[in-house]
Parts: structure tokens; sequence; C-alpha cells
């Protein structure tokens, strides 16, 4: 017969989808009772309503059903009381909370994709490259913090509100990304009309109050420009590398050259430049034309004195994978695009220092 220990050695092994911890240490795990060869066991949510239930009694019926003699299990719900998800918060932190995570002594490599202006694909770029290392076996975090101009829910397929457990959120997460955006706080059509000290204030709160369980590489999706945004996180991340994005033209290149500039400014490495909409090849013939002719990626690179990491070729798959929440490098993985943009991250890790992904 199956013994309570065996169920809970089982369940010992199933991870919250949201937290990446042992259900069992988190104290989710409530009744346990063992009838013959039938189990039915309870599992205490961290919050009401709790969006992913239903995979944590996927991941628990799975578990204890392979058990040796196990013929049925039955999983319910219920709730932690503010003590027990007070107390499941403070394990989580491991100590008092910080300023900011991500100061000179996180072991967590924080990369700003920043750009002189918009419309050069910058979001897209973002998004590709927190994929592409995640299926590399990074553990990856991505921080919209185009405030303004919010875009990576819709491209990363993400349309649920964060969890909140008390004063610090949960990120969504979404093809293996974890994620934080003002988009999952405002309807989707809603403008973001905000001053500088209210954006300050909700772009702290996105970098201390958000449980990121200090991933291998934070990516910042930056709005363009060099306003209020890129300053209020350079004060915050203070360790972090940025990587600029342009295209072709050299009307762009100057541009983003005072993005690049800007970090200069703050004292923050730049460590390469992104050329995105190369050029376009034909689908028909294979011909490749260069739409933005310029060279604009290569000359910003030498103008600044770093490598030109890669150019992405101008393809309708980007946007129509964007557009459906897949980002390319998942959606057609075989494409040009997606494979320079796994080069490129490959690229982005190494000159970040990333150490060889484990997972």
């Amino acid at each position: 017969m199956i013994t309570r220990d065996e169920v809970i050695a089982a369940l010992d092994r199933v991870l919250d989808p949201e937290l990446h911890r042992s259900i069992v240490a988190l104290g989710m795990v409530g009744t346990v009772e063992v009838d013959g060869s039938r189990v039915v066991i309870t599992i205490k949510l961290t919050v009401a309503g709790c969006p992913l239930k239903a995979e944590i009694q996927r991941r628990v019926s799975e578990a204890v059903a392979v058990l040796p003699g196990v013929e049925g299990v039955q999983v319910g719900l219920d709730t932690m009381t503010d003590e027990e998800r007070a107390g499941v918060r403070d394990s989580i932190i491991g100590g008092p909370r910080k300023d900011s995570p991500f100061d000179a002594d996180s072991p967590t490599k924080v990369i700003l994709v920043a750009s002189g202006k918009g419309g050069v694909g910058k979001s897209s770029v973002t998004c590709n490259l927190a994929v592409a290392m995640a299926e590399a076996g990074y553990s990856v975090g991505l921080l919209d913090a185009d405030v303004y101009g919010y875009s990576v829910p819709r491209m990363m397929g993400a349309d649920r509100q964060p969890v909140m457990m008390d004063d610090l959120i949960i990120p969504v997460e979404s093809h293996g990304v974890r994620l934080m955006s003002i988009g999952f706080m405002t309807a989707d059509d809603n403008p973001v009309i905000w001053r500088g000290p209210m954006l300050h204030k909700a772009l702290t709160s996105f970098v201390t109050e958000v449980f990121w369980d200090d991933p291998d590489v934070l990516l910042v999706d930056l709005p363009p420009g060099t306003g209020d945004v890129s300053l209020s996180l350079a004060g915050l991340l203070p360790a972090a590398h940025v990587v600029v994005v342009t295209t072709p033209q050299l009307t762009a290149q100057r541009v983003a050259r005072r993005a690049a500039a800007m970090a200069d400014r703050v004292e923050l490495p730049v460590v390469g430049v992104i050329e995105n909409m190369s050029w376009f090849i034909a689908p028909d013939t294979g011909a490749r034309y260069e739409v933005f002719a310029g060279g604009g990626g290569a000359a910003l690179a030498a103008d600044i004195g770093v490598p030109l990491l890669g150019q992405v070729p101008l393809q309708s798959d980007v946007a129509r994978a964007g557009d459906e929440g897949l980002p390319v490098v998942a959606a057609r993985p075989d494409s040009a695009a997606a494979k320079e943009l796994r080069i490129i991250a490959t690229k982005v890790a190494g000159a970040v220092g990333l150490a060889r992904a484990t997972g």
C-alpha cells in the first residue's frame, strides 16, 4: 500500500509554476489522506483565484498518479491564511528587501536594450533575445520599461494580470521568460499619462517589488530616446550593460548615437550594436534587397568602438509572429531572422560575461 510519506515525497518534487519552489517547502500542501489505492490531497493556493490553479492541480495529480499502488487521485483547493501567505513571502525573499535586487553584487546580468528613435524594432529584438536565451537554458527576466509605448505583453502572448502576494508582485511567465510591464496593469487601449515622478515610482516598483528571483539575465526594453526612464533605470540598475538597436539608415544611426552617448554619460558600458531590418530577401526569387541602405549598424559600432553583434533581415515572419504573441525564434525557428537572432543572443551573453547555461 502507498503511504502518506511516499505521497509527500512525490509532492516535494512538484514546483509552483510561478514561484519555482517545491509546494511542500512553500507550505502549500494541506491535508493528505490515503485510503487504500486512493489519495485525496488539498492544496492551499497563495491567493484566491490563482490563475494557474489548473496547472497546479495537473502537476500534483500527475506526480502522485505514477506512484506504485495508486489508482485514483483527487486534488482539492483551498486558500492560505494571511499569516501563511506572509510566511511564503518572507521565505522566498530570503531577507530584508533591498533598494534594488540588481545592485553591483547581484549575480544577474542586466542588459538595457536602447534605441535613439522608435520604429526600429527594438521591442521585437528584445523579446526574441529573451526567448532565445531562455531556450538556451538561462533563467530570464524581461522588464518592459517602455511605459508609454508598452508592447511586450502582446508580443509575448501574455494577457493576464500578475499575482499580488501582499506587497510582492509575482511576474507573469510566458515562453519561459518572467515578464513585467505596465501593460498588465491597464487596458490595452488606455494611454499612460504620467509625469516624471510617477514614472520613476512605477519603475522603482517594477525593479524592487517584483519577485524576479535572481534570474541569470534581466533584459530591459527601454523607451526610445534618452528621457526620464533611462535616467531612473541607470540609478536602479547600476551594473547594467547597454545594447543599442538601429536600422541601416544613416539618419537612424545618428539618432541612435545619442542613446550610446546617454549610456556613456551615466557610466553604463555599451557592449554592442544590433542592426535590424538590414535587408529583405524576396520569398519567390531569393533576391536580396537592401531596402534601408546605408550601413548604419556598422557605422554606429565603429563610431562608438563596440562590435556589431548582428544584422537581422527584414521579414514579415517577425512582425506576424509578434502579433500572434509568439516571437519568431519560437514561431518560425528556421527563418533567417530567427537564426540570426539566436546568434546575436549568444554574442550578447558572451559580451556581458554570462556563464554558460546549465539549465
